[in-house]
C-alpha cells in the first residue's frame, strides 16, 4: 500500500480593490488610499493595479515583519522612477542588495555613532540660536522654511562641505528641499526637484572629486568616508555614486524639518503638553516625539520587489511581486493603536515601540535590512529643536490654514506654520 501524499498547502486569494486601476484613487486619497480599501474590503492585505501594474497592498505590524524579512524584497523595480530620481538617485544603498548592501549600509551607519549624532546636533543648535536672535526683528517666519536652513547649514558643516556665503546657503536650501517636497507627486513639482537635484549632483561630485585629489579634509567626515568608501567588489565607490550618497546623507537630515513643524502643530494645538516639556521633564520630551513621528504624515507607503517565491499567511508571492507597505496605516493600525487616530504622547509612557508597530521610517533591523539608517539623527535632531523651542523663545501662532491635506504627498499644513512676535523665553 503507497503511503499517502503530504497534503499540498491550501493558498487563499488575495482579495482585489473594485477598478481596473486605481492610480487616479491613489492620488487623490494620498495617505488614507491602502488603509481606506483594507477597511472597506475587511482585511489587512488586497491586489490592485497602479500606473497599470498589478500590486500587493498590505498594512499592519504582521505584514511589516513580513516585509522586512531580510533578504526578502529588493527596492529595484519597486519605487516609481519619479521619486526614486527625486530622493535616492540610481547607485544608492536602498537599489543594493545581498553582501553590496551591506556593506554600503554599514558605512552609512558609520556615519551615524553617537558622537557623529552629538555633533551635528551642538551644530544645529548653534544654527537655531542664530535664527532665534534674528527672529524678533524679522516679523513673520514660516517655520518650514527656518528649519529647513537652519538644518541645511549643520547638516553641510557636519559633513565636511559648509556653505560658503548666504547665497550658497539659499540655493542648497532649496534644492534639497526641493527634492523632498516634489518626491510623492507627479508633474512640475517633480519635475523641478529633478532639475535640482542634478544641479546638486554636479556640486557633490566636485567635492567628491576635490578630496579624492588632495584637498585636506576631516579624515572622520562623512565626506571623507563616503569619498574613499570601498564596496564589497573591493572598489572604491565610483564617483557618481559617491556624489549620490553625499546628498543623501544631507538631504534627509533636511527632511527632519517636516518633523519639527508637526511637532510645533503639536504644541500649539494641546498646549499642556508644550507646559509639560517647557518644564525641563525629557521623558515627557521622548514620548511627544515618538508620538509626532507615529500620528503625522511623513512617508506614505514603501515598495518592494519579491526577490524569490514565498508564502505567508495561506498566500503564494512569486518572485518579481510587487508589494507596498502601509507606513501610514500600520501606525495607526487598530490592533496595535485602538486610538490611533488621537494624538496622544502618554500611551509610551507604558509601551515600548515596537520595531513593526510604529514604523514612520521603515522596520526591522537597521544593518540587514532598508530600514532608514538616520532614524536616531531624526529623533535627536527633532528633540533638540523642540526643545529650544519651548525653553528659549516664546511666539505667537497667528490665524492661519493649519489643515493638513492627506492627498498632498509628502503633507504639511499649506501655511508651513507661521510664528510672529517672537521674543525670548520669559
Amino acid at each position: 500500500m503507497n503511503a499517502p501524499h503530504p497534503a499540498l498547502p491550501v493558498h487563499r486569494a488575495i482579495l482585489q480593490a473594485p477598478g481596473f486601476d486605481n492610480t487616479i484613487a491613489l492620488l487623490e486619497e494620498g495617505y488614507r488610499f491602502i488603509g481606506n480599501r483594507c477597511d472597506e474590503l475587511g482585511t489587512d492585505i488586497f491586489g490592485t493595479r497602479l500606473m497599470l501594474r498589478r500590486v500587493v497592498c498590505v498594512r499592519g505590524e504582521a505584514a511589516a515583519r513580513m516585509f522586512y524579512q531580510p533578504g526578502r524584497f529588493t527596492r529595484r523595480g519597486a519605487i516609481p522612477p519619479s521619486t526614486l530620481g527625486a530622493l535616492q538617485g540610481p547607485g544608492s544603498a536602498q537599489t543594493l542588495d545581498g553582501e553590496m548592501h551591506r556593506v554600503r549600509k554599514a558605512m552609512m551607519l558609520s556615519l551615524q555613532s553617537p558622537e557623529s549624532r552629538a555633533r551635528l546636533v551642538a551644530l544645529a543648535e548653534r544654527e537655531w540660536r542664530i535664527q532665534f536672535g534674528r527672529w524678533p526683528r524679522q516679523g513673520r517666519r514660516v517655520l518650514i522654511q527656518e528649519a529647513q536652513a537652519v538644518l541645511c547649514r549643520a547638516a553641510c558643516a557636519w559633513a565636511g562641505v559648509p556653505l560658503a556665503n548666504a547665497e550658497e546657503e539659499v540655493l542648497r536650501t532649496a534644492e534639497f528641499s526641493s527634492m523632498i517636497d516634489g518626491a510623492g507627486s507627479m508633474g512640475p513639482r517633480n519635475w523641478m526637484a529633478l532639475a535640482l537635484r542634478r544641479h546638486t549632483q554636479q556640486w557633490a561630485h566636485e567635492h567628491i572629486a576635490a578630496v579624492r585629489a588632495g584637498r585636506p579634509t576631516d579624515p572622520d567626515s562623512p565626506l571623507a568616508v563616503i569619498a574613499f568608501h570601498v564596496d564589497a567588489d573591493g572598489e572604491v565607490m565610483s564617483a557618481d555614486d559617491a556624489a549620490t550618497e553625499l546628498i543623501n546623507v544631507l538631504r534627509p537630515v533636511v527632511a527632519v524639518a517636516r518633523y519639527i513643524v508637526f511637532g510645533a502643530l503639536a504644541l500649539y494645538a494641546y498646549p499642556e503638553w508644550r507646559t509639560r516639556l517647557a518644564s525641563g521633564d525629557e521623558a515627557a520630551l521622548a514620548m511627544f516625539v515618538e508620538e509626532v513621528r507615529r500620528y503625522y504624515p511623513f512617508f506614505p507607503a514603501v515598495g518592494g520587489r519579491a526577490n524569490a517565491r514565498f508564502e505567508w499567511q495561506g498566500l503564494e508571492f512569486s518572485k518579481g511581486d510587487w508589494v507596498l507597505l502601509d507606513l501610514y496605516g500600520t501606525n495607526r493600525h487598530p490592533s496595535n493603536w485602538p486610538d490611533g487616530e488621537v494624538f496622544r504622547p502618554d500611551r509610551f509612557e507604558s509601551k515600548e515601540r515596537g520595531e513593526f508597530e510604529s514604523i514612520p521610517q521603515g522596520g526591522g533591523d537597521l544593518a540587514l535590512g532598508h530600514r532608514c539608517p538616520g532614524e536616531m539623527v531624526t529623533v535627536e535632531l527633532t528633540r533638540s529643536a523642540l526643545r529650544l523651542l519651548v525653553t528659549e523663545v516664546d511666539y505667537v501662532v497667528p490665524q492661519q490654514d493649519l489643515t493638513i491635506d492627506l492627498s498632498r504627498m509628502p503633507a504639511m499644513p499649506p501655511s508651513g506654520f507661521v510664528i510672529e512676535d517672537v521674543r525670548p523665553a520669559r
